[in-house]
């Protein structure tokens, strides 16, 4: 242990603490913008600069060590000179149209400069913008990026595919798609981790809410929305409720505020999600010799899109069944449409998602059986959402609650946990020990596969199939390793649970943005809480599932179930692997 004081306060420390972090002990906030803990953590901001008794420089907190008897102080007249020349110098070089951004109040550089009392400013603009296909889903506005280096990292070090790199020297020196590409042409994934690191407004989604109002607004169309598992542990927070407070069903109400026609939950189509993958797992068990092993999970698109140019050789290990939101939009424009009597086409299905790469998923090839139009028209995510109940001057606070509607809205707890990592195996597991033995599990017999790890592995007896060796992985890092170990023969397992996003959906790319805090596992704690007080917890119990089956859809696995719930994934390519230049 290492003893210093900050700011005339003591704290004692274990040795190779940082300052940084010695001071956060002490409830001392040191301001910074490219520090992310174990991940970024290079000073080259030099917003967290603390000035040391003894050393005449200025030191960046964020990665100098802790020493026994230090003096420091965190806001002396020279460091505040000194974050305030940073600040007016990455002003000068930013595209500082705060009010037509969509971190605006959300923006840790715009926070700082504020803090600052940074009214003017003394530099001339000087900015480049570089141009962007406006109609991929993740958007980059270069005049914006203050090169803090977060994207690069986050997509090097925890996703490990390399989408982004330095590009040009000097004053030229910027963040870029590496190896001169454009964005459509590289393996990225759409997870949208780099979007929920960047402290500005330099990434964000496509913002496609004007195409849904537009929908709202005109007479001739039925709107249809879902509501993925994940949105709802989180959708309250940029408007600052209380998380028990912003249920699903307060929710609801605010979607019916802004003008949907129908408003469904997508637990209903998870749970036939599991009706279809989980009778998928056991047609493989039962016939292990007619097909590649082990099978792995297809909800996820970002993962979906990560195998399919990192690993080509295990697309076929892929479960065929089509994510939750896929399929809710393929049952209703075929079988809602029948119920009320729509042309489908008539139909707008809008879907919100925890996701950025679910706007590539719903414009796929292939994501179009029910009628030929595509089965969801607009995939938004959580934060889009809530800047549409911002811009319709809806005050969520004072709503009621309202239930989805039926019969496409009826969900259980083995859907809600969907969004939480380990939630798809979890809900899986329940329902195959089912179809196995006609019995129904200890709903918490599968615990072993929950919690926010990166990787968890467990074996699972299922009477009258024997062990299922199981896998669950968050983060393609993880993924990464796991499909390595896989290839050379060192773990072997039955099924595999695969989400792009560490964490799960919970921690999406697409969910509200909290610079500097991780929310996947408060939030998907929130899920396994919502499974635990769910009247119905087995997917098959679904009574909505189980109308669907026997009015509509047959059987699991049947001849209308693999036509609207079912997809090849060789429909569609990815952009091939980058091959190094070099091998070492």
């Amino acid at each position: 242990m290492v003893t210093l004081t900050i700011d005339n306060k003591t704290v004692q420390v274990p040795e190779g603490t940082t300052i940084l972090e010695a001071a956060q002990k002490l409830h001392i906030e040191i301001p910074h913008l490219c520090y992310l803990k174990d991940i970024n953590e290079i000073g080259a901001c030099r917003m967290c600069v603390v000035e040391v008794k003894g050393i005449e420089r200025l030191v960046a907190s964020c990665n100098s060590a802790a020493e026994d008897g230090m003096e420091v102080y965190t806001n002396s007249p020279k460091v505040r000179e000194s974050r305030r020349l940073v600040i007016e110098m990455l002003l000068s070089q930013h595209n500082s149209n705060c009010p037509a951004c969509v971190r605006s109040g959300n923006c840790t550089l715009q926070k700082l400069a504020n803090d600052l009392n940074i009214y003017e400013l003394e530099y001339p603009k000087q900015y480049r913008s570089q141009p962007w296909d406006r109609n991929l889903p993740l958007i980059r506005d270069s005049s914006k990026c203050i090169k803090c280096m977060r994207c690069i990292q986050i997509c090097a070090e925890v996703q490990t595919v390399d989408i982004w790199d330095v590009s040009g020297t000097g004053s030229r020196t910027t963040v870029d798609v590496s190896h001169n590409r454009t964005l459509d042409n590289t393996e990225c994934t759409y997870c949208g981790q780099c979007i929920t690191h960047c402290p500005v407004g330099a990434l964000r989604e496509r913002d496609d809410t004007m195409d849904v109002m537009h929908a709202i607004k005109d007479p001739n169309i039925v709107t249809v929305v879902q509501v993925a598992p994940a949105v709802r542990a989180a959708w309250g927070e940029s408007l600052g409720l209380d998380r028990d407070f912003a249920s699903a069903e307060r929710m609801v109400s605010a979607l019916k505020e802004l003008g949907f026609d129908y408003v469904f939950d997508t637990n209903f189509s998870a749970d036939l999600t599991i009706m279809e993958e989980g009778s998928e797992f056991i047609e493989r068990f039962t016939h292990r010799n007619m097909y590649k092993w082990p099978m792995f999970t297809s909800c996820c698109p970002g993962w979906v899109r990560f195998l399919k140019s990192q690993y080509p050789e295990f697309t076929d290990n892929l479960s065929t069944a089509k994510s939750p939101q896929q399929m809710f939009g393929a049952v209703t424009k075929s079988y809602f449409a029948e119920k009320i009597g729509v042309d489908p086409r008539k139909l707008f299905v809008v879907s919100i998602m925890p996701c950025v790469s679910k706007k590539s998923e719903c414009a796929l090839p292939g994501m179009n059986d029910a009628c030929g139009d595509p089965d969801v028209d607009v995939s938004l995510t959580t934060r889009e959402m809530v800047r549409l109940f911002r811009s319709e001057h809806i005050s969520a606070e004072h709503l009621s609650e309202t239930a989805f509607d039926s019969p496409l809205g009826t969900g259980t707890g083995a859907a809600v946990v969907f969004g939480a990592t380990g939630g798809v195996m979890d809900a899986a597991l329940r329902s195959a020990y089912y179809l196995i033995t006609g019995k129904n599990p200890d709903a918490d017999s599968f615990r072993d596969v929950r919690g926010v790890d990166g990787h968890k592995e467990a074996v699972f007896d299922i009477p009258g199939a024997g062990e299922v060796r199981v896998a669950v992985v968050s983060g393609l890092k993880n993924a990464r390793i796991l499909l390595r170990n896989i290839k050379a023969g060192r773990a072997q397992y039955d099924f595999v649970e695969v989400m792009a996003c560490p964490g799960g959906c919970a921690g999406g790319g697409g969910q509200p943005i909290h610079d500097g805090c991780e929310l996947a596992g408060e939030r998907g704690d929130k899920l396994w809480e919502l499974d635990g007080e769910a009247p119905i917890r087995f997917s098959h119990e679904n009574p909505d599932v189980r109308a669907l089956y026997s009015e509509y859809l047959g059987s699991p696995l049947g001849e209308s179930a693999h036509h609207l719930l079912h997809t090849d994934h060789r429909a569609w390519n990815m952009p091939p692997k980058r091959k190094p230049k070099y091998r070492l």
